[in-house]
Formats: C-alpha cells, structure tokens, sequence
C-alpha cells in the first residue's frame, strides 16, 4: 500500500507542474486560466492527502477510520474542483454563485458527521464501531450527492455544446467533448465507489486507488491537451454562432411584437427557405468541404435563424446531419455512376473533409463499405 501511495504523490506532483508549465498563449484566455488554476489546485491537494496517507501510514498502522476520514475531508473540495473546471470551460465562466460554493457546506456536513460519529465513541482511539461507520457512510452519501449535482449540469451543458457544434459545423465535432464526458463519469463513479474505501480492503481497494489515479491523470492530460489545440476555439465559435441566431432572433420578435405576429415562421416563409435551399442543393453547394452553417445560410440566401428553423421544422436534424446526408446521397449516386473512382476522389467531390470520415459515415449510414455498395449496384 506504501508503494501505491508513493506513486500517487509522485503523480500528482508531475500532472501539478504540467499544468503550472502550460503555454502563456493557451492560458491567455481568462476561463482557461481558471480551469487551469482549479485542476492545478485538486492535484495540489490530492498530493497533500497522499503525502499524509504515505507520511502517517494510517491503514499500515490498523488506523483504518483516520485514513478513511483523511480521504473523505480531501477527495471531497478536491472532486468539486476538478468539476468545476470543467464547468467553467462548459459555461465560459459564468458558473452561479450556488454552483461554485455547494461544495463547502457538503465539506462542512460531511465532517460535522464525522466528528459525531467520533464523538459517539468517547475518549481513546477511533475504531469502526457501528456509529462511526453510519457517519462514514453519511459523509460518503454527502460526497455522491454533490458529485452527481456537478455531473448532471456538466451533462446539461455537454447537450448544448453539442448541439451548438452539430449547428455549425458540416463534420461531426462530438471527439472535442469526448475527454469531458469521461472525466466527469469518472469523477462521479469515483464518489459514488467510496464505500468499496470504507467496507473494502485489497484487491478493492487497490482498484479503487487505480481508478483514482487513472481517472485524475487523465483528466488532467487531456485538458492540457485541449488547452493546446484548436479545440477551444472551435467550440467557441459555435457557441458564438448559437448567440447570433437567439439574437437574430430576438431582433426579428421585437419587430413582429408591434405588428401583434407571430414570432414564428409560418409555413409560407419556411417554404420560401426550402424553395432556395432545393436551388442551392441542385447547384451542388454542399459539395463545399468545411462550410458552415453562416456560411451555407449565405449562400442559399436565408438568415442563419430561418435555415435553423427549417431544419428542426421540416428535416428534423441539425446542420451536420443535413449536411452529411446530402453527401452521402451524392456518394450514392457517384458510386453508381463511377465505380472506379478511389475513395478519395468520392469523398473530395461529395465535400467530405477526407477519406477516413466519408468511409465511416458511409458505413454508418448505409451499412456497407462504399467498395460493397460498388459491388451490389454493378449492373
């Protein structure tokens, strides 16, 4: 168990400094810079409680209740920052106050049941008797609450940020979340296995303590590896565009509201929006690799807010599915028509951004390979 907690130390150690040596641009922006200071602060602190763990060898020594209050009193401010920075990223900093503070009265009720527990045992060392262990338990219960409080609004904002990207780009954008998913299941599998740290020993335990490290390292390397990329940036973007249209929006009620209309498009409006949508298609403007949603709203003519509503009102999918749609039925028809063409050459005509993501959202779309459905439609 030494050996563990020594290992832990040291990791948590390295990912604090490879968050404290990110680049000065990547951390210009201000929301990047506090989720960098609040990852940097769990790690620091879950270095603390190893190096305490490994100092005092709590479990070696029989103190198993102390080691156990010890995790308790740290995973929980640290759990809460680790979901913060990811909250912070998903809301571009603006997180409520409610939000930001709820871990410390969970903190301040998961050791005010500790110490009555400790309490209930009167002087003389600590042992798990059966008080002790219903105050570990209620701690622990504290701990899970506050984390799937974290996990269910870091979900909600993954639903709009993936919603945001499907509406603005013609490529599916879901791998730039992936990493945010996994950390905050993690995370919340992490508060929700605490009692196998209470009740387990060995084997357990130790998967347990690798789900930790795991889990932490690789929350940390991927959001420094987020941090680098252009990922931020793109899902910026997005977001941006989703602000434009409510505002576009917003603009076109406060115009209606004085003539007593309706803010929604009527049928006569949408149809006119499908009319030039059909006349964009024909001319094959979907064939146009890396267009997004302005940029396509442009070129049949429509604003960005009419061509949403089309879209959930007539096809009932977002820009990226549309998008792809469109290609793929051009893939079809090019596959029919030109058998020997190279997968490259389909996919560069039909828009697909290469090769690789045409072949899987063929697949996906058909169930055959594209040198299969060659195959079928030979005549």
């Amino acid at each position: 168990m030494s050996e563990m907690q020594f290992a832990a130390l040291v990791l948590t150690i390295l990912l604090t400094t490879k968050l404290l040596v990110l680049p000065r641009q990547a951390m210009s922006n201000p929301t990047m810079s506090t989720s960098r200071w609040l990852l940097a602060g769990g790690t620091a602190l879950l270095g603390v409680q190893f190096l305490l763990q490994y100092t005092l060898q709590l479990r070696t020594t029989g103190h198993v209740s102390e080691a156990i209050m010890l995790n308790l009193a740290l995973f929980i401010p640290c759990s809460a920052m680790f979901s913060l920075a990811i909250l912070y990223l998903q809301r571009r900093g603006n997180v409520s106050r409610t939000t930001k503070l709820i871990g410390l009265p969970v903190w301040g009720a998961a050791m005010v049941l500790i110490a009555i527990g400790i309490r209930a045992e009167g002087d003389g060392e600590v042992t798990k008797t059966t008080t002790l262990l219903w105050a570990e338990m209620g701690a622990s219960a504290c701990y899970a609450v506050m984390q799937l409080y974290y996990a269910w609004h870091a979900m909600h904002e993954m639903r709009r940020i993936r919603q945001a990207l499907a509406n603005y780009y013609d490529d599916d954008m879901d791998s730039l979340l992936q990493w945010m998913r996994l950390s905050i299941m993690v995370l919340t599998l992490m508060a929700v296995l605490v009692p196998v740290m209470i009740f387990g020993n060995g084997p357990w335990l130790a998967v347990f303590a690798l789900l930790v490290f795991g889990g932490i390292f690789y929350l940390v390397d991927s959001f420094c590896i987020y941090a680098v990329s252009t990922a931020p940036t793109r899902v910026n973007d997005a977001e941006e565009n989703a602000s434009h249209e409510d505002e576009e929006r917003r603009i076109v009620d406060n115009e209606l509201s004085t003539t007593n209309s309706t803010s929604e498009p009527t049928s006569e409006v949408l149809q006119h929006v499908g009319e030039a949508v059909d006349r964009w298609v024909v001319a094959g403007g979907y064939r146009q690799s890396g267009m997004n949603m302005p940029a396509a709203a442009e070129a049949i003519g429509v604003p960005r807010y009419l061509l949403s509503a089309w879209l959930k009102k007539k096809e009932n999918c977002t820009y990226a599915s549309w998008m792809n749609s469109l290609r793929i039925d051009a893939a079809k028809r090019v596959l029919k028509e030109h058998g020997d063409w190279s997968n490259e050459a389909v996919a560069q005509h039909c828009g697909f951004s290469d090769r690789s993501y045409f072949q899987k959202k063929f697949k996906e779309a058909t169930g055959q390979t594209p040198a299969d459905y060659v195959a079928e439609h030979k005549e």
